[in-house]
Order: C-alpha cells, then sequence, then structure tokens
C-alpha cells in the first residue's frame, strides 16, 4: 500500500520586528521585510518599545504585509525566554492588554491586526501544555473571534483550536528538527546550513512532511514558516525560499483552500 502525500501549493512566511527596546536594537530584523508576507510586532512585554513598535507599523504598511501581534511573557531582561506560572486570569490579563495595545496602535494607522504569534517560553510552553494553550486562545478570541491564533505545528495546536473553536495556523520553522509525533525537538541544534534548509522546505511543500530525530520523515500540517533574525543565515534563507514559492498570508491560502480565490 502506498502512501499519499499532500504537496502544499501557498505557505506564509513570517518574521519578527520590534525585537528592541530603548538602547538595544535588532538592526537585522527589517532586512526580511521584502521576503515576508506577514510580521509579528512586539507589543511592549518581551521586547517592543512605543518608538519601535511605530516605526514596525509603518514599515509593515509601506510593504504591505499582514500584521499580527507578537505576545509574550513580561520579561524585558530574559527577552521572554523564562518560563513564569500564571493563573488563568493572569493569562488572560496578559494576552488582552497586550494584544489590546497593539490593534488600538494599528488603527491610528488604519491598519487591522490579523493574528497573534506567542514568543519564547509563551511559545514553547503553548505548544506542550494544553490548558496553557487554550488560556491563550481563548483571550486571543476575546480581542476578535478573527483573529488567527499562530503556534508550533503539533496535536496540541490542533486540538486547542477545536476545543476553543478559533482560527489558527500551524507554523513550521526550517533550522528546527523534529520529534516522530511532529513536535519541535527542543534539544537539537538549530540548523544554520541554507542548502539543507532549502531541502527541508521542498520536501515540506511537496510531501507535507519534515525530518526527524530517528532520520526519518514524519507529516505535519503547515501554514506558515517562521524565519528568525536571530540567525547569521536568515537573510539568505528567506531570499531563497521565495525563489521556490512565493508566500502568502494565511487567510489568503484559507480563501484559495475555500474556492474564494482562484
Amino acid at each position: 500500500m502506498h502512501e499519499t502525500f499532500e504537496k502544499i501549493k501557498n505557505i506564509d512566511f513570517n518574521i519578527d520586528l520590534a525585537q528592541s527596546y530603548g538602547m538595544y536594537k535588532n538592526a537585522r530584523e527589517y532586512d526580511l521585510l521584502d521576503w515576508a508576507s506577514s510580521v509579528n510586532i512586539s507589543c511592549g512585554f518581551h521586547a517592543g518599545d512605543p518608538l519601535s513598535i511605530r516605526e514596525a507599523l509603518i514599515k509593515s504598511k509601506e510593504k504591505n504585509v499582514v500584521i499580527g501581534a507578537h505576545i509574550g511573557f513580561d520579561d524585558i531582561k530574559g527577552f521572554g525566554y523564562r518560563d513564569i506560572d500564571l493563573d488563568e486570569d493572569e493569562i488572560e490579563a496578559l494576552v488582552l492588554y497586550q494584544v489590546g495595545a497593539l490593534m488600538s496602535f494599528a488603527k491610528s494607522y488604519n491598519l487591522e491586526i490579523e493574528h497573534v504569534r506567542p514568543h519564547g517560553a509563551m511559545y514553547k510552553k503553548c505548544a506542550t501544555d494544553f490548558t496553557f494553550s487554550c488560556s491563550v486562545a481563548k483571550a486571543v478570541k476575546k480581542c476578535s473571534k478573527w483573529l488567527v491564533y499562530y503556534g508550533a505545528a503539533g496535536e496540541i495546536l490542533d486540538k486547542t483550536a477545536e476545543f476553543v473553536n478559533i482560527p489558527y495556523a500551524s507554523e513550521v520553522c526550517l533550522e528546527k528538527m523534529y520529534n516522530t509525533d511532529g513536535s519541535v525537538n527542543t534539544v537539537a541544534k538549530d540548523c544554520e546550513n541554507t542548502e539543507m534548509e532549502l531541502q527541508r522546505l521542498k520536501q515540506l511543500l511537496s510531501t507535507s512532511q519534515v525530518s526527524n530525530i530517528e532520520s526519518g520523515k514524519t507529516v505535519v500540517k503547515a501554514d506558515t514558516i517562521h524565519f528568525s533574525s536571530r540567525l547569521s543565515n536568515t537573510l539568505e534563507l528567506i531570499k531563497l525560499s521565495n525563489e521556490i514559492i512565493k508566500p502568502v498570508p494565511v487567510n489568503y491560502k484559507n480563501a484559495c483552500l475555500s474556492g474564494w480565490v482562484d
């Protein structure tokens, strides 16, 4: 019996913006903007100050990319990579505050945000803790039922979206290694080999598969690919990835699948 694989015709490329605070700036993040279809703008907790957020909104508007809120724990010193234990009310307040702030900021420039992506420790916890993920998703839905919840591809994200009844986008990272169940292996070192990552992209697009830690392949649902400005080869990677497939926003992809766009 032959296994059939799904070919991916449309996919989003997302990047992070406003990953700065005061004197600490990330000058490389805007280099990626020409090659992305959506951006995640920090909301002032793990990163992002009013001026860097404003700049990110203006530049995103100029490039006509889809805007999302990049939310995280209130941990500037740790840049949002340290887990913080919160109850459900605290999680809700944390999410509502950040998303609400960016929504209001965006409206002042006649912009709307379309998605929410957790950052760092919050992202990792959403990918491994169903209860926590549901709390974050419920808070996102309170901001707007139309917001797309971005998260690591896998069973927990799928179950969260079904339980909360929220639009969602399954995310894959080309630099990551995956476990056999499709979850990210957090122990393996990030790959910064552009040629290898491009092969992973081609494999993902043609078969909906990612390489796993047992030297095999695992089928995943992939709506978006995250390109991190922290890695040395990201600019080269996202440019060459655009030669393989032109990225489109998640909602555009959904419209294509629904038949609204040919």
